[in-house]
């Protein structure tokens, strides 16, 4: 899939503050339209601009949030290197159909004296929760807010972040947030490797080992699917990603689709997932079982 580039296209109304946004989505409303929310972090591509294009055919009227979140970086992470462009951002979202783009700035988002978060039990216990303290209660507060904010009738997100989207779902329903929660499918390469802005981090060295990342995934599935017990499908794919550069591998296990417990069998639906550096980009994945 090459990068994109914007094309000539209807314009897209930018909107920076809450009582700009909520009057957009309020005159919609009042002329009878459904609103949709999809929120970025930004350096957009085709995996986004699925997710927009599949807003666009459920509901009128479709808002694209862009914030690059600080909450959920670590101090060790890539929160100051994250790609930024929002202007290419924008002309994008005006090719895919977006009416509105939403970009608040961190005072909007997080004023003077702000001093609330939303964390989820369990779900955040295992996979990346560990390895990345905070992170599950930093998207929790933004998307939050930014549900909160808008108030959308659907809200969509891609299941390549999939304990992101069980998160997600999970204080939806907990604390009765009037939105509907939508998974899309992950968007890939024609080589398998899913799509991510993290992945212009990769050298050319690396961007030919990435793809052996969806395979592996894939494998393990197809083991445990034919029956096979989880430990040695995932010790096989663990020694397959070593074997191709990746490393460290920070997990690669088989989970329940819904309550993300880890199993030892598979007897439902379910998912496999993994997380592993390479080089210094970390890649994340999952596929279904």
């Amino acid at each position: 899939m090459s990068a994109l580039s914007p094309s000539p296209a209807a314009s897209v109304a930018r909107l920076g503050d809450v009582p700009s946004l909520r009057a957009q989505v309020r005159a919609w409303r009042t002329a009878g339209e459904d609103v949709a929310l999809v929120p970025t972090m930004g350096a957009l591509h085709e995996g986004h601009l699925t997710l927009v294009r599949q807003a666009r055919e459920t509901c009128r009227r479709v808002i694209v949030s862009i914030f690059v979140n600080p909450t959920q970086f670590g101090p060790s992470e890539d929160f100051s290197r994250y790609p930024r462009d929002p202007e290419r951002d924008v002309a994008l979202l005006a090719t895919a159909g977006a009416d509105a783009a939403y970009l608040p700035d961190v005072a909007t988002m997080y004023p003077p004296g702000f001093s609330t978060t939303v964390s989820v039990a369990g779900l955040t216990e295992q996979l990346c929760g560990p390895l990345r303290p905070g992170h599950f209660a930093g998207v929790a507060t933004v998307v939050t807010k930014l549900l909160l904010q808008a108030l959308p009738d659907r809200a969509l997100f891609g299941e390549k972040d999939y304990q992101q989207l069980q998160v997600i779902r999970r204080f939806v329903r907990d604390l009765d947030i009037p939105v509907t929660i939508e998974g899309v499918p992950t968007v890939r390469e024609t080589d398998g490797l899913a799509l991510s802005s993290r992945n212009q981090y990769l050298s050319a060295e690396e961007r030919a080992a990435a793809p052996h990342l969806a395979a592996v995934l894939r494998r393990v599935a197809d083991a445990v699917r034919a029956g096979a017990e989880t430990a040695p499908a995932l010790a096989e794919g663990r020694a397959a990603l070593e074997a191709a550069g990746f490393g460290p591998v920070q997990y690669l296990s088989v989970n329940d689709a819904d309550s993300l417990a880890p199993l030892d069998r598979v007897a439902g639906p379910a998912r496999v997932l993994a997380a592993a550096y390479l080089g210094r980009t970390r890649l994340i994945d999952n596929v279904a079982v």
